[in-house]
């Protein structure tokens, strides 16, 4: 794939401390993947990796006002786990991006998700046309839900994606493992976080040479 940093963004999808954090709304849920892919300390590096790179930073959170009026009265599946377990209330510690992966002058928190695809509650793909970026990087919650979702409508709208595996979880190792190593080569390019920062490095020559970086 061509690959240029400057026209790459990085998504983080739901970095908050209801998923994040000891004492999290849904931690538990998704703790022991979290350990099993060291998601956090990976982001952690690719994040300072792309701010280097020139790679614009997107921070993606979920919250909803107290009592959920922005959706159904009568939620089912996904959301109905949210609401029945008091997660991403705006304004709490909960719904807060985790301190770790604190927004940096220069990233983007785009505003309004209330939902499972990053596209389609907010102004996403507004702002990725506006700064011309070809390409999404892709790494969150939860692997076969927000990510993917998310990972689908940015393959259909002609993004160049890609899906961090490691830098990502589930609510159990199955999902995980399924999710990435069945669905997500259908619609991204997967990648450990370690291999899309040697291709940042890849690109980073290339440049230098006078030409893109075809991975």
């Amino acid at each position: 794939m061509q690959f240029d940093p400057t026209k790459t963004a990085l998504v983080l999808i739901e970095y908050q401390n209801d998923f994040t954090s000891e004492g999290g709304a849904l931690h538990d849920a998704v703790k022991d993947v979290m350990a099993s892919t060291n998601m956090l300390d990976n982001t952690k590096k690719v994040v300072e990796k792309a701010r280097e790179k020139g790679i614009t930073v997107i921070y993606a959170p979920i919250s909803f006002v107290e009592g959920y009026n922005e959706i159904s009265s009568h939620p089912y599946g996904i959301l109905k786990g949210v609401v029945d377990s008091n997660a991403f209330v705006k304004g709490t510690w909960g719904a807060a991006i985790i301190d770790d992966l604190t927004p940096q002058e220069g990233d983007i928190v785009v505003e309004g998700k209330r939902g499972l695809d990053t596209f389609a509650s907010t102004n996403l793909d507004f702002i990725l046309r506006s700064r011309g970026i070809e390409t999404i990087a892709l790494g969150g919650f939860l692997t076969n839900c927000c990510v993917e979702s998310t990972m689908r409508t940015g393959y259909e709208k002609g993004y160049n994606v890609i899906t961090l595996t490691d830098c990502t979880a589930a609510t159990s190792q199955e999902e995980q493992d399924m999710a990435t190593a069945k669905d997500y080569p259908m619609f991204s390019r997967p990648m450990t976080h370690a291999d899309f920062m040697t291709m940042l490095e890849g690109a980073e020559v290339a440049a230098g040479e006078g030409r893109g970086y075809d991975g």
